[in-house]
This record gives structure tokens, C-alpha cells and sequence, in this order.
């Protein structure tokens, strides 16, 4: 290996399958997405992976002592130097599992902090990971230090002892995280006006939003033109990306890729990632992509599910589904889903690798955005003159006359209209 050339890291996956665990999934499909999680990473080498059946868990170790000598013999005649644990693994456990086996270990959380750090592009996106990655680390100081009494300062006969390490670290991480909070709150209010001012501009959004490594953006590629990162990876995409096209009926639209979902995302991430996906908030139409392919395509879409409604998406909101990967079909299976699609509204199956169904899709798309408008009478005062000038931007009032007060306008608009204005 040339000294110039990154060192790659190989790797072991383990997937610990719980007896009792409530929301246990398959083993196979889940040890499956680990591995190809692991993939995503492009220093690390996945030189295999093991499912644990664990009928409880061990709360030092995680596994029992035949299963941790079993499996380091296997990582030493591998040379494994990293292992990834497919779920939680506290810091006592991971520090105990570490030199049980003489190796590096991370959990799911911090493989996919790992992923996070790696793909984001944005100003927003790398804050939003830092504070992540912050977040997950302070909980894990005490793996760090062996020697926890060990004293940073103060001189121990005066005033008490002095701060730990621990203790120190905890408040280092505290001042930074206060530091990233506020950085992120001015991209956030820059994120704000960017939105305010496409408000303005009278594009619907059409969010696509879909399980990770679903075709999200290989479809948004397709549709728009644009040259979007696009391998078959969990999580290519961190950053949303929005571009501007034009449908069949000539109507201009903006369409937004966004970050995967992913089953058990880590709570820090969810609460880290939600101003990114606060864009499909803003969305006129979400189009929830998936890999009709996957073994796991039905648990995949109740995750997608969950995490719009903990955004607050309503179950209301205009949606289409898109059964993607339909190439990936055998004959019998991809007659069975085209069928289903023809005869159910709103569903659409389609393969963005091929093109095939993308016109039926792309005129869905235009049907749905095509609002049915109502006239309306409203009263402004005087002081209300931004959202005087925000309806005839939108070209939506037909009348208007001066009041004693302010103004009385007409107005033909869509409810979305109607709503927009309600939060201004």
C-alpha cells in the first residue's frame, strides 16, 4: 500500500437478535441493512457479518462468554479491527466488548453518525451532525477514562478538589454544543428567508421523501435533469436539493430531494435532521418513494410513516406513492404490482432506472397540483401591508376598495393559498 493511499478499515457486522424485544425485526434483512450501512462508509471493509440470537442481554457484556470467545476468534482470523453492534451498546458494554476483542467498536448510532459526518454538504447539515456527534459523545466520556479521579486544575488544598477530566470534558462539550446552537439558529433564519422568498414565487413544492437507498434521488434525477449523487448506498443523500421543472401542462414546479429515513433512527439525529426535513412541511405534495423490490417494503413505508407524522406532516396531506425498482421484479411479481397500481388512485409503479412509468407519474403530479380555487372577501388594516403585497405577488385578488380601516379585497385562491397566508 502507497503511503498516499487511505488505510481501510476491516470490518465485522453483528446483528443482535433480541428473544423479547417488542419491536424485534427479521434477522436476515436486518443484518442486511446493517452490512450495507457499514457499506456506506468508504473506509471500511465488511469482511462479514454475524446475527446474534440472544434470548437476554447481558448487561456488562451485551453477549454471553461463549459467544464473545466464539466470535473473537473469528475477528482474529480475520483480522477484524472494527465491529459494528446493529443497535444500543452502553459505554460500559462497548469499553468490556472492546477489550474482550482487542478492536474498535461502534453502535448504530454512531455507525450512522459516522454516515452523517461523511455525506452532509450543507452549512446546516454539518452543524446539524457536529451536534449530533456531540450529543451521542457526552453520554460516552466515562468510556474514555480508565483513570475517572484523575484532576485537571485546582491544587486539592484549597477550595476542595479540583474539576475531574470527566467533568471538564462534559463542560467543554456543553460550551461547544451552546456555540454550534447558536451558529445553527442563524443558518436556520437564513433557511427561513430562503423559504419566505420562494413563497413568493408561485412554484408548488413537491417533496420526495421515501426510505433510505429507496431510488429518491436516481427518480429525482430522472424527473429533473439534475446530476445528484447517485449509488446504491443507504443515506447518498443528506442535503436536500431542489430544482426547478416544468410538467406536460407546461406548469413549473420545484421538486426537493431529502434525506432517507431509516427504522430506529437515533433520537439525537431525528432531533438534529428535523430542520432539514422541515422542507417537507412546505411541500404542496409529498411523493413517498419505494423500493418495491426490498423484502422489508412494508415495514419500511410504517417507518416513513412514523417519522412524517412525529414532524407533524398530517395524514391528510396530499400524497402520492411510488412502487420504484419495478426492473428489479420478476415477470409474475411486476405484472402483480403494475396491476395493483392501474386500480388503486394515488399509486403509481415505475422504475426511475428505465423511465418506465414516469409520464403516467408526471401527469399525477399535475393533477394534483391543479387546486381547485374559491372566492373570498378579506379585511386588512392599514398595518397588514405585507400580506397586502404578498396576494397580488400572487396575482390571487380580483377586487379591492379602501376602508375607513384599511382594505377589503376579493381574492380567488387555492387552500394552500389560504393557508400560507394564515401563518404570515
Amino acid at each position: 500500500m502507497q503511503e498516499h493511499d487511505k488505510h481501510v478499515t476491516r470490518a465485522w457486522v453483528l446483528h443482535p437478535d433480541m428473544k423479547n424485544d417488542q419491536t424485534r425485526r427479521d434477522a436476515v434483512p436486518a443484518l442486511e441493512e446493517a452490512i450495507a450501512l457499514a457499506a456506506a462508509l468508504p473506509e471500511i471493509e465488511v469482511m462479514g457479518g454475524t446475527s446474534v440470537r440472544l434470548p437476554k442481554m447481558h448487561a456488562g457484556m451485551l453477549f454471553g462468554k461463549g459467544k464473545i470467545e466464539e466470535l473473537r476468534i473469528i475477528f482474529q482470523e480475520a483480522e477484524i479491527e472494527l465491529v459494528l453492534v446493529d443497535g444500543a451498546v452502553t459505554p460500559v458494554q462497548q469499553r468490556n466488548l472492546e477489550k474482550a476483542w482487542g478492536v474498535k467498536l461502534l453502535d448504530r448510532t454512531g455507525l450512522i453518525l459516522e454516515i452523517f459526518s461523511d455525506r452532509a454538504r450543507t452549512a446546516e447539515g454539518v452543524l446539524q451532525v457536529e451536534m449530533a456527534a456531540l450529543s451521542y459523545q457526552r453520554t460516552r466520556l466515562v468510556r474514555a477514562w480508565t483513570h475517572l479521579e484523575r484532576q485537571r486544575g485546582g491544587m486539592g488544598f484549597v477550595g476542595g478538589p479540583g474539576e475531574t477530566q470527566i467533568e471538564s470534558d462534559r463542560r467543554a462539550i456543553d460550551d461547544h454544543l451552546v456555540r454550534l446552537r447558536a451558529k445553527l439558529a442563524k443558518v436556520v433564519k437564513t433557511r427561513a428567508l430562503h423559504r419566505a422568498a420562494r413563497a413568493k414565487v408561485p412554484y408548488p413544492i413537491v417533496a420526495l421523501v421515501g426510505y433510505t437507498n429507496a431510488g429518491k434521488s436516481t427518480l429525482f434525477n430522472r424527473l429533473t435533469g439534475a446530476d445528484v449523487f447517485v449509488k446504491d448506498m443507504l443515506f447518498a443523500t443528506l442535503d436536500p436539493t431542489m430544482r426547478k421543472i416544468e410538467l406536460p401542462t407546461g406548469d413549473e414546479i420545484i421538486m426537493s430531494d431529502t434525506v432517507g429515513f431509516i427504522s430506529d433512527l437515533p433520537t439525537e439525529l431525528v432531533a438534529a435532521f428535523r430542520a432539514t426535513l422541515e422542507e417537507v412541511l412546505d411541500a404542496d405534495l409529498i411523493v413517498h418513494v419505494r423500493d418495491i423490490s426490498h423484502a422489508e417494503t412494508e415495514e419500511q413505508a410504517r417507518d416513513v410513516t412514523a417519522i412524517l407524522t412525529s414532524l407533524g406532516v398530517a395524514e391528510t396531506a396530499p400524497l402520492i406513492e411510488v412502487w420504484n425498482k419495478i426492473d428489479k421484479l420478476d415477470e409474475d411479481r411486476r405484472d402483480a404490482v403494475e396491476t395493483q397500481s392501474a386500480r388503486t388512485d394515488d399509486l403509481f409503479a415505475v422504475s426511475a432506472v428505465t423511465g418506465d412509468g414516469m409520464d403516467a407519474l408526471l401527469v399525477a403530479i399535475s393533477e394534483h397540483l391543479k387546486d381547485p380555487r374559491r372566492e373570498e372577501v378579506i379585511n386588512l388594516t392599514f398595518a397588514e401591508g405585507r400580506q397586502r403585497a404578498w396576494l397580488f405577488e400572487q396575482g390571487i385578488v380580483t377586487n379591492e376598495t379602501m376602508t375607513d380601516d384599511g382594505y377589503t379585497l376579493t381574492v380567488f385562491w387555492t387552500l394552500l393559498q389560504k393557508e400560507r397566508f394564515s401563518r404570515m
